[in-house]
């Protein structure tokens, strides 16, 4: 069954637990003051919106939105329960939101994530996607824990979208 990827309410139970799995791996493998993870009531703030990834009604992975601007965005909360990995889940809900930033207008999506090797898969998945690496944005600093990355987003003389390397 194909995977049915939605808007989600993070405090929702299913929504609410995974994003827990999310902020525990972040401390695992982050130092304390590192952590950029939104626990669910940040993922509530109305310049965010959490999407979830479903098959057959079971949640396997969530990721956000965050509008810093008119005309970016970053991603936040991106995370695929382990049980899932490999499956195509993250990649799927990347393709979401690079197109749901896309259609609302956006010219360039941005976002931070470790340094550390729990975090080397994400890293090559979103470099696999043209993400590349930027200056620390919004709240990020420059630090041995955190790579920013960034996306521009453009579209065609005919209106359709297409992803450049940032």
């Amino acid at each position: 069954m194909d995977l049915a990827i939605a808007a989600e309410d993070p405090l929702a139970e299913d929504v609410a637990a995974v994003v827990a799995r999310h902020l525990a791996f972040a401390r695992d493998h982050t130092p304390p003051s590192h952590v950029h993870a939104l626990p669910g009531a940040r993922l509530k703030d109305p310049a965010v919106t959490l999407f979830g990834a479903r098959r057959a009604g079971v949640l396997l992975g969530v990721g956000a939105i965050r509008w810093l601007d008119a005309g970016h965005a970053e991603l936040k909360s991106m995370h695929t329960v382990a049980e899932a990995r490999g499956q195509g889940v993250g990649r799927a809900m990347l393709s979401h939101l690079l197109q749901v930033a896309a259609a609302t207008g956006c010219t360039r999506v941005s976002l931070e994530t470790g340094t550390m090797a729990a975090f080397g898969p994400a890293r090559a998945m979103y470099r696999s996607a043209g993400f590349q690496p930027c200056e620390p944005f919004g709240e990020h600093t420059a630090n041995p824990y955190s790579v920013c990355m960034t996306l521009a987003l453009g579209r065609t003389a005919d209106g359709t979208e297409t992803v450049e390397p940032g």
